[in-house]
């Protein structure tokens, strides 16, 4: 029977709520009279650590008679209250409800009349004799002996108890063996009492609530997930994380997710702990990283991706780095004026200021990171520690990374975790970044309540600035009118310009230049059967330079480089000065960089920083 059960009657038949007076004694609570409010019960929950378990007991102002009346191997003296009035209950699998709920109807009654006798399952006699002991007789007439009643599996599982104050890892294998050996019994007998112990097993359950455990079980795993006893709910899920009724870790895990999802219970605890136990279950048996981050606790894997985040901010859009910080800071930086109006350029100008932080910032050989979470920490790692759990062999050498903030490493049977440990974290200083950059930020874009700036985060200032100015510059740059040349237009433009220029030449104009053509023709023809190895070796010296410039504009360019004027090649070639200047400058740009040729007044000059350049190129002034 268990001390709930006793505080569950009182409620029922007296409306009596169990007062919990004392902060620092949260074990010690006590049950008044309704009446009188005079205390009848003293409830007393006290964890041991030899044994692993919690003892209960109760100080119970039922009258002292009751030792001597129905001695019980549960009823001893007080332990902390004083008076003949009082006794002692010890709570157990041994005590019996219906005498503890018989003796507490007595202390109701006797602090009402103030005294009375207690006379348990006796009778007198008729001839004033002594008395002798009764069957107690229990409502609705009598009954079969639990042992008629009792499956026979369920007697073979008792056999199997052994109520020793073995080590954990004793209790833990035999409940392996049991769990094995009840793998596929079920039953028909429903409970719905309460059960409550600490790391509970079936030896820590009477027949009755092994039987509507049984009964429980058998309907979840079809799939009906009915309430009850959290302790109870317990010894489910350590047959899972022992692989007891489930065909491999996959389905033990598949499982554990299935009852998660399907219990009704708002146990926060009680899913809190599943998590934690999920995701070492899926380390120890090397299960998929993907399965691992599944089961992962939320909160778990929300705080690493914020640590990864922030320690390679380069490698996360502005969102996420921004999200990293509020994360840690809380909400107040979510609602920062900065990021009123425009919210996506407030965040970049936070994520802007940490990428340059945590890059620059440098305090006795730390960066800013380090400073704000430590290094990871190698520590032993103990899985399924708090639950019972049977390792049925030495785990072999491994290595399991989940992510970049956390792995385990498995060397000689040890497990070690390395991890950012919560404790190693200095919040205040990475608070502290964000507000000072929250305060300069508001200044500066002159919007909300200006926040008070704080010395000793002064040297968070210039990287807010850094980021504000790096914003403006890109704001003014996009400002700027574009200009786009279209290079590959001008020869277009240059093909327009010369058909012009010939429309606009008159039949005369023609005429008179024909002859000077023709004897310009005729004196070329000459020289070139007169010169014709030395013009062989200009075209060859002219091929050598590799150069993205044609004959014509090469022979420009010496010319303008030995001193002498261009124009006869010009009007040889039916090029205008400036015509000839956007080309060359045009071929000339990836190499020059710049305007090399300047066209004024129809008169083409050469930049004078260009001329050693344009110098190197052509090899030298001989043009030919």
């Amino acid at each position: 029977m268990e001390l709930a059960e006793l505080a569950a009657y009182a409620y029922e038949k007296y409306q009596i709520t169990e007062q919990h007076k004392w902060q620092d004694f949260p074990g010690f609570s006590v049950l008044c009279h309704p009446e009188t409010g005079k205390w009848i019960a003293l409830l007393m929950r006290q964890w041991d650590t030899d044994r692993g378990r919690e003892i209960q007991r109760c100080d119970l102002k039922c009258g002292g008679e009751a030792l001597l009346r129905s001695p019980r191997p549960y009823l001893t003296a007080p332990i902390r209250m004083r008076g003949k009035d009082w006794i002692n209950i010890a709570f157990d699998r041994r005590t019996e409800p219906e005498i503890v709920f018989q003796l507490f109807d007595r202390a109701v009654a006797g602090e009402k009349n103030h005294g009375f006798t207690i006379v348990l399952a006796s009778q007198l006699p008729a001839n004033g004799g002594g008395y002798r002991d009764t069957p107690l007789p229990f409502a609705g007439g009598a009954r079969k002996s639990e042992k008629e009643q009792t499956p026979e599996k369920l007697r073979q599982l008792r056999h199997m108890f052994d109520y020793g104050r073995g080590s954990d890892g004793a209790k833990a294998r035999r409940f392996y063996e049991q769990a094995l050996f009840m793998r596929d019994y079920e039953d028909t007998v429903p409970w719905s009492g309460e059960f409550f112990c600490y790391y509970p097993t079936y030896e820590d359950m009477t027949t009755r609530q092994l039987r509507g455990y049984f009964t429980w079980r058998a309907k979840v795993r079809q799939g009906d997930y009915a309430p009850i006893s959290a302790s109870a709910a317990y010894v489910y899920i350590y047959e899972l994380l022992n692989c007891v009724g489930a065909s491999s870790p996959e389905d033990a895990l598949r499982k554990l997710m299935e009852f998660e999802a399907g219990y009704p219970a708002d146990d926060r605890r009680m899913r809190q702990n599943l998590r934690r136990w999920m995701l070492e279950f899926a380390v120890l048996h090397g299960l998929p990283t993907e399965t691992a981050y599944n089961v992962m606790d939320p909160d778990t894997d929300a705080r690493d991706e914020a640590i990864r985040t922030l320690r390679a901010p380069d490698a996360y859009s502005d969102d996420e780095v921004f999200a990293a910080l509020c994360f840690f800071c809380g909400k107040k930086t979510e609602t920062s004026p900065v990021l009123n109006g425009a919210p996506e350029k407030g965040k970049g100008l936070f994520a802007a200021a940490w990428r340059a932080a945590a890059a620059d910032y440098r305090r006795e050989g730390n960066s800013l990171f380090t400073l704000c979470f430590g290094k990871k920490k190698v520590r032993r790692w103990y899985p399924l520690a708090n639950a019972v759990y049977c390792e049925k062999s030495p785990p072999a050498d491994r290595g399991y990374i989940l992510n970049e903030c956390r792995g385990y490493v498995c060397k000689n049977g040890q497990w070690q975790s390395r991890t950012y440990e919560t404790l190693s974290f200095n919040k205040s200083l990475l608070q502290g970044f964000v507000h000072e950059t929250d305060a300069r930020l508001r200044r500066r874009m002159k919007t909300g309540r200006y926040l008070k700036e704080k010395p000793e985060f002064a040297w968070a200032i210039p990287y807010a600035d850094a980021a504000f100015d790096e914003m403006r510059r890109a704001e003014e740059e996009a400002a700027r009118p574009k200009i786009t040349i279209d290079f590959a237009g001008l020869a277009k433009i240059r093909s327009d310009a010369e058909t012009t220029r010939d429309s606009l030449l008159t039949e005369e104009e023609n005429e008179a230049a024909a002859p000077e053509t023709i004897q310009h023709e005729e004196r070329i023809t000459e020289e070139e059967i007169t010169t014709a190895p030395e013009a062989a070796a200009f075209s060859a010296a002219e091929a050598a330079a590799d150069l993205p410039l044609d004959g014509i504009q090469i022979r420009i360019l010496r010319a303008l480089l030995a001193g002498e004027n261009p124009g006869g090649i010009l009007r040889e070639n039916r090029l205008t000065p400036s015509i000839a200047a956007d080309g060359i400058n045009e071929a000339l740009f990836d190499e020059i960089g710049d305007t090399a040729l300047l066209c004024e007044n129809d008169v083409l000059a050469l930049v004078d920083d260009y001329i050693p350049d344009l110098q190197a190129l052509l090899g030298g002034t001989d043009h030919g």
